[in-house]
C-alpha cells in the first residue's frame, strides 16, 4: 500500500515537516542520503517566529539553554529593547542539536527515517508519486500520494520536478567554521572592516566559536570540500591581526551570497520546503528559520488532504502564503550584503539606515521582518488587528475550571483551535464540533489588549488566526469549510 508522503530530506525542515504530517494522522517516511547524522552546524541560531512554532509543539524547552539573539539589517543594529513585543531570537544552538532534538521527537511520533537512501529519479500520475532511491540494499522504488524535497539548495528534487530556480549568482565567498581552543573577541553580528571585508565571532555551545571570514576580493568557492581551515586562520590574521592558527576546527564550509527562491513551491503532487525552495547567505540567519515555517505551514494542511478532511485546494494556499515570504527573503538578503560589504562607498546609505531604525516605527518593521513576527497571510476579509497573523503563543488564558495556560500550550496537539470566551454566542461552539482536526475550548482572555479583544477566534494549527468575531467579514462556517473541510 502506498504511504500518504515520502519527505526528503532529514535536515530540520524535512524532521519538522515529517513530524506536522504525522501530527495529522499522515503515514510519512524521511528518506535521508546521508548514513548517519553530520555533526555539522550549519544554522546556528534561529528566529522568534521559529522559536514559537516549536514551542507550539513543546519542542522548545527540549533544546536546553540558548541565549537571546540581537539583530541587524546588513550589520546596521536595531534596538530591540524598543520594541513592545519580544523579536529577540535565539542564538548559539548548533543545527546537530536541533536536527537531535527533532528526529527524537519524529521518532516518538513514529516515524520511520530511512538513512542512506539518496533518491535519484521521480515520476508522477494522477494517484501519486513514485520515487526511486539507491540505498546500501540497492535500487529501490516506493509510492506515496505526495511527496516533499526539503533536500536542501541543491535539491535533487527540485531538480527532478523540474522547478526554476531564479535568483542572483554568487559573487562573494566565504569561510565558516566552528573552532575550539580560541579565545578571540566576540563579534556576535559580525564586523565591517575597511574594503568591505567582514568577520564574526560567535559563541555556540561547550567552547564552540561559530566564526565567519569575507576578505574582499575573494572570488566564490568552487569546490567546498577542497577548503582547508588553514584558509581561513591566514584570512583571519590578515584582517584582524589576530591568530586561529592554534584551534582546533570541527567543521569548515564555505559559500556566496548566492540569493535564490524557487519559481513554484509546487508542481502537482510534488512540494519544496527550506533551502530547496529558497537559499541565502547563512549570514542573515534566515534560511533554518523560515524553512521550519514553511514545515509548519505545509504539514498540517498536507495532513488533512491525506485524511480526507480537507480538499486538494487547501494544497493551493502554501505556495500563495510561503513563495512571497522567500521571495522577500531573496530580496531582503540582497539588500543586506550590499549593504554591508560594499565597501566605504557606502557609508552615507549605513548612517541614514541607522537614523531611520533609531525611530520605533522603522525598527518594529524591520524586525518584523527579520524576527518573522511580521508575517501576515491573506486569510479573510476584515479589520481585526491579528486577521492573518500569528496568535501571540504565550498569550495567556484562563479555563473555565481555573486553570491558566496559553495559546502554544493548547496547540501541541497539531489541532486547529476555536478559542471562545464566556460571553460568545454557543453556536459557534457548536459549528465547529462538527469539524475533525479542530478543538474548541472556552476561556477568559488574561492578557489582551483592548484592541485585539474578540469574543471569539479561529486559530489554524500552524498559529494563524483565519477568523474573529467581531472583525472579520466571512461566517465561521465559512471559515471553517475553508481551512478545516474543504469546499
Amino acid at each position: 500500500m502506498a504511504r500518504d508522503v515520502i519527505v526528503v530530506g532529514a535536515g530540520p525542515v524535512g524532521l519538522m515537516t515529517a513530524g506536522e504530517l504525522r501530527l495529522g494522522g499522515a503515514d510519512v517516511v524521511v528518506y535521508e542520503r546521508l548514513p548517519q547524522p553530520t555533526r555539522q552546524s550549519r544554522g546556528a541560531s534561529f528566529t522568534r517566529r521559529t522559536a514559537e512554532c516549536f514551542e507550539q509543539r513543546g519542542l522548545l524547552e527540549r533544546l536546553g539553554p540558548t541565549e537571546p539573539a540581537d539583530s541587524h539589517f546588513g550589520g546596521v543594529p536595531i534596538d530591540l529593547g524598543m520594541l513592545e513585543e519580544d523579536h529577540y531570537g535565539h542564538r548559539g544552538v548548533s543545527q546537530f542539536r536541533t536536527e537531535r532534538m527533532l528526529e527524537q521527537w519524529v521518532g516518538e511520533l513514529g516515524v520511520p527515517v530511512l538513512r542512506g537512501r539518496e533518491v535519484t529519479a521521480l515520476r508522477q500520475d494522477g494517484e501519486g508519486v513514485v520515487v526511486r532511491a539507491d540505498g546500501a540494499g540497492g535500487p529501490c522504488e516506493e509510492r506515496a500520494a505526495y511527496l516533499v524535497g526539503c533536500d536542501g539548495g541543491r535539491s535533487t528534487v527540485r531538480r527532478l520536478a523540474k522547478i526554476a530556480f531564479p535568483g542572483t549568482e554568487g559573487r562573494r565567498g566565504f569561510l565558516t567554521a566552528d573552532v575550539t581552543g580560541i579565545a578571540t573577541r566576540k563579534r556576535r553580528i559580525g564586523e565591517n572592516l575597511p574594503g568591505g571585508s567582514m568577520v564574526m565571532a560567535m559563541d555556540l555551545e561547550d567552547g564552540v566559536t561559530r566564526v565567519v571570514v569575507h576578505e574582499a576580493g575573494t572570488p566564490p568557492p568552487r569546490d567546498r570540500d577542497a577548503v582547508a581551515f588553514l584558509d581561513l586562520a591566514d584570512a583571519w590574521q590578515r584582517l584582524t591581526g589576530e591568530s586561529l592558527h592554534h584551534g582546533r576546527c570541527r567543521w569548515i564550509s564555505c559559500f556566496t551570497d548566492a540569493s535564490r527562491a524557487a519559481a513554484a513551491y509546487r508542481s502537482g503532487r510534488v512540494f519544496l520546503a527550506g533551502d530547496a525552495a529558497h537559499v541565502q547567505p547563512p549570514a542573515m540567519a534566515q534560511g533554518l528559520s523560515v524553512g521550519v515555517q514553511d514545515a509548519v505551514n505545509l504539514g498540517w494542511k498536507l495532513a488533512a488532504v491525506t485524511a480526507g478532511r480537507a480538499g486538494e485546494e487547501l494544497l493551493d494556499t502554501y505556495h500563495a502564503e510561503r513563495h512571497p515570504v522567500g521571495a522577500q527573503l531573496a530580496r531582503n538578503a540582497r539588500a543586506a550584503i550590499e549593504l554591508r560589504l560594499s565597501g566605504e562607498d557606502m557609508d552615507p546609505v549605513r548612517e541614514v539606515v541607522g537614523e531611520l531604525l533609531s525611530h520605533p516605527d522603522a525598527a518594529a518593521y524591520a524586525a518584523g521582518m527579520l524576527s518573522n513576527l511580521g508575517v501576515r497571510y491573506d486569510l479573510a476579509k476584515g479589520d481585526h488587528p491579528l486577521l492573518g497573523r500569528r496568535m501571540p503563543p504565550a498569550r495567556a488564558l484562563t479555563l473555565a475550571d481555573g486553570t491558566r495556560t496559553t495559546v502554544a500550550r493548547l496547540l501541541h496537539t497539531g489541532h486547529g483551535l476555536l478559542l471562545t470566551t464566556p460571553g460568545a454566542d454557543p453556536r459557534l461552539t457548536a459549528a465547529a464540533r462538527e469539524f475533525t482536526g479542530l478543538d474548541t475550548v472556552t476561556a477568559t482572555w488574561t492578557t489582551t489588549p483592548a484592541d485585539e479583544a474578540a469574543d471569539a477566534v479561529l486559530v489554524r494549527p500552524d498559529g494563524y488566526i483565519a477568523w474573529t468575531t467581531p472583525g472579520t467579514a466571512d461566517t465561521l462556517t465559512d471559515a471553517l469549510a475553508r481551512w478545516f473541510g474543504g469546499r
